[in-house]
């Protein structure tokens, strides 16, 4: 009988073909979390000319998504902990596309708002589980790059739903939108339930599922005897940690990561969510057609694509402290031109430019960050952890719903991006804070 420590073997090991299956998996399943998360910012010009509301009177309904993605971020996170990364993940993936699929049928401000919030409950939950599942797949060095290569679909789905809308809106309406934001994602969850094996470092954990590990770690490509005995992987202190829980991260090995991260996400997410919420909004009032608006939109969220994974280059090359605190740096000067641009029609090359280069460093800030949290905390609380971090991220979320609006209405575009570089002045400042940075390999 041999003693296996999963992680190591993980850690040092190859990254199979079968293991970036994997990662494509669970990035799919963050693209489709982008693409439904985002519908609503580019139909709201439409329902106010259907409904004949105000964009007051939605300011409630893009913040209650956020509220549900903060519960659901740290009940996904504390779940995925206790029942698995894959039974959470495909758990959240169903919980967002049923009610995205609902609001098709919707015929008021009130029931949008109560469906929108049960989305964002799956939303909140599939972040964190498949943020830990894509850091469980793959060996420590590759490990930066395929998280960020999973989250940092959310702006790639936000770019699909940009362009879909700019396509579907004029032909189809509204309705057609979440009628596809909620069939393709419950046929996703069928896709994933043949594809995503249950992270390994889970399951050494559940002695009754080693025979699963042992099958599982074979296709990775490791030689394990079938009566092979799993150690369970240790903190930085030595000791495991018997059961999750949200106290375990304010332990003092902790305290000031957790502190810093949740400041980090918190500000990032508020900065990034002004824009996803409010930039077609903000264009149409000054002018502009809703495909350039939509376009411009697409441009924020493909810059964001290119940005992140560049950045998870850089990190492997140059560590997380130095790369993410000069994106944010970055991200503040890059907000502050913008507001000193002149915003007028006709939609310009250099603007579509410059909102994919701050789309780009706001979201590059936000998705590495995810692999920067799967680093700070050990196995058995990093959803845990990675969920808390994006809760409390997810207050800036829905924070920014009124930021945005109060913005527009005694600021017009310049005190809008005037936010942005507020908001990641402060990131600046909590990503300094962290200790446990990704280190340069």
């Amino acid at each position: 009988m041999t003693t296996v420590d999963v992680a190591s073997v993980l850690d040092e090991g190859r990254w199979s073909p079968y293991q970036k299956l994997l990662i494509f998996g669970t990035a799919l399943a963050i693209v489709l979390d982008g693409m439904d998360n985002q519908l609503l910012g580019n139909v709201i010009p439409t329902l106010m000319r259907e409904w004949s509301r105000p964009r007051a009177a939605f300011t409630a309904v893009l913040a209650l998504a956020p509220l549900g993605m903060m519960l659901g971020g740290a009940a996904g996170g504390l779940l995925g902990d206790r029942i698995g990364r894959r039974t959470a993940l495909l758990c959240s993936v169903l919980s967002f596309a049923v009610p995205t699929l609902a609001i098709a049928a919707v015929d008021s401000v009130a029931m949008l708002g109560v469906f929108r919030f049960l989305a964002g409950l799956g939303l909140g939950g599939a972040m964190p589980n498949a943020a830990a599942l894509a850091s469980e797949y793959v060996p420590r060095r590759q490990r930066p790059f395929a998280v960020t290569l999973t989250i940092v679909c959310i702006p790639l789905g936000g770019t699909l739903a940009a362009l879909l809308a700019g396509q579907v809106l004029p032909r189809y309406g509204w309705r057609a939108l979440f009628i596809a934001g909620g069939i393709i994602p419950l046929a996703l969850a069928i896709v994933l339930f043949l594809l995503l094996p249950e992270s390994p470092q889970y399951l050494a954990t559940r002695r009754e599922r080693w025979p699963e590990l042992v099958a599982l770690l074979r296709r990775f490509g490791h030689d394990v005897s079938a009566d092979a005995t799993f150690v369970p992987a240790t903190t930085a202190a030595g000791t495991v940690t018997s059961r999750p829980s949200i106290r375990a991260l304010f332990v003092r090995a902790y305290r000031r990561d957790t502190l810093g991260l949740c400041g980090a996400f918190f500000f990032c997410l508020l900065a990034n969510y002004v824009g996803f919420n409010w930039i077609v909004t903000m264009l149409t009032s000054a002018g502009f057609a809703q495909i350039d608006a939509s376009s411009a939109l697409a441009a924020f969220n493909f810059g964001g694509v290119a940005g992140a994974l560049l950045g998870a280059l850089v990190i492997q090359r140059l560590g997380s402290r130095i790369t993410l605190l000069g994106m944010s740096a970055l991200a503040v000067a890059s907000a502050l031109a913008l507001a000193a641009m002149p915003l007028h029609p006709p939609m310009t090359v250099g603007l579509v430019a410059m909102f994919a280069l701050t789309g780009g460093l706001l979201n590059a800030v936000q998705t590495t960050m995810y692999a920067l949290a799967a680093h700070v905390y050990p196995t058995e609380i990093r959803g845990t952890g990675v969920g808390t971090a994006v809760a409390v991220g997810r207050i800036g979320n829905v924070v920014a719903s009124y930021v945005g609006a109060f913005a527009l209405d005694s600021g017009g575009p310049p005190a809008f991006f005037t936010t942005w570089a507020a908001a990641m002045t402060f990131v600046l400042g909590s990503l300094a804070l962290v200790r446990r940075h990704i280190h340069a390999r």
